[in-house]
């Protein structure tokens, strides 16, 4: 019963998502707004909060150089598979790339476990940010045959949202700063603030991805063989963790984020990244329906997780 009230909730969000695009309740524009009230607003301030406050595991850093390790890897792989040619080789790699972990994985995975618990899928978060927002626009402007200016390519690294949020959230913790700020008299006034900013990002998410949840018949074939590739490469990653981390997958409620947030589907700063690569509404679509294509595996692996784990 308990695994029923936490997927129903999820999937009648996304349901409502589903019925507001097809019935055209919501227009396009006011879905891509509500998405970036919540990535470029209210999440980043949810990873700040669940850094300063959680207690940064000594595995932290290696947990985050090892997925980051993992990631090149699979795409030097995909590339390499993929080739130089066929229809969708020039963008395909980077589809590789990442899993989405506030917008899809982090939700999913709160709305099993409690939000203290965050910090499991936000270490593995912070190697994506690192990926999208580091190696990628350095991968597409080689790509596109251009020279680098590195000074720009640092400052829009280092001034977006998450990653401010992410330096803010480590520092406040190793200085004890929010320790401080908790046991002030402002303490009860941040715990107030910081519950109003989080408590509408899991349900407006969930409303996007059903608005967004779609596949093309037609792109099936070549979806399927991207697909496995990055299936294969995820597995390997989860498997590692087995292998580097057991201490750490000994625990379920772990184990669960790990089952979970590699099962997502593609960061979603990665088609905003290749965006320069993207030369018709064909390859948009591809990129749109690979995503969606996650969307399915996500939801099936969040509910096996939920029904094995959630009593």
């Amino acid at each position: 019963m308990k695994a029923v009230e936490v997927l129903f909730p999820v999937f009648f969000m996304m349901f409502l998502g589903f019925l507001s695009r097809k019935y055209s309740w919501i227009k396009p524009e006011q879905n891509e707004g509500a998405k970036k009230i919540v990535f470029n607003i209210l999440f980043p301030l949810l990873v700040y909060h669940v850094l300063a406050e959680s207690k940064i595991s000594e595995s932290f850093v290696p947990q985050i150089i090892y997925v980051d390790a993992l990631w090149i890897i699979i795409y030097i792989v995909g590339k390499i598979i993929v080739g130089k040619g066929g229809k969708y080789a020039k963008i395909s790699p980077f589809l590789l790339l990442t899993c989405e972990g506030g917008n899809v994985a982090l939700p999913l995975y709160l709305s099993m476990v409690a939000k203290s618990n965050a910090v499991n899928i936000l270490t593995f978060d912070v190697a994506g940010i690192l990926i999208n927002f580091g190696l990628l626009p350095i991968l597409v402007t080689r790509d596109l045959s251009e020279k680098a200016d590195i000074r720009v390519l640092l400052k829009r690294i280092i001034l977006s949202p998450f990653m401010l949020a992410v330096i803010f959230g480590i520092v406040s913790n190793m200085t004890d700063i929010q320790g401080h700020l908790m046991n002030s008299e402002l303490g009860s006034v941040y715990t107030s603030t910081i519950e109003m900013v989080i408590t509408p990002i899991t349900g407006i998410i969930l409303f996007t991805l059903g608005y967004e949840l779609k596949m093309e018949k037609s792109l099936l074939l070549p979806l399927l063989k991207l697909g496995i590739i990055r299936i294969c490469g995820c597995v390997v990653i989860i498997i590692g963790f087995f292998i580097f981390f057991p201490t750490y997958m000994a625990d379920n409620i772990f184990k669960a984020g790990v089952l979970l947030y590699f099962m997502c589907p593609t960061g979603f700063p990665v088609p905003l990244q290749i965006k320069p690569l993207v030369k018709s509404e064909d390859e948009e679509n591809f990129i749109s329906a690979f995503i969606s294509l996650f969307m399915i595996t996500a939801l099936v692996a969040y509910s096996v997780i939920t029904l094995i784990y959630i009593k």
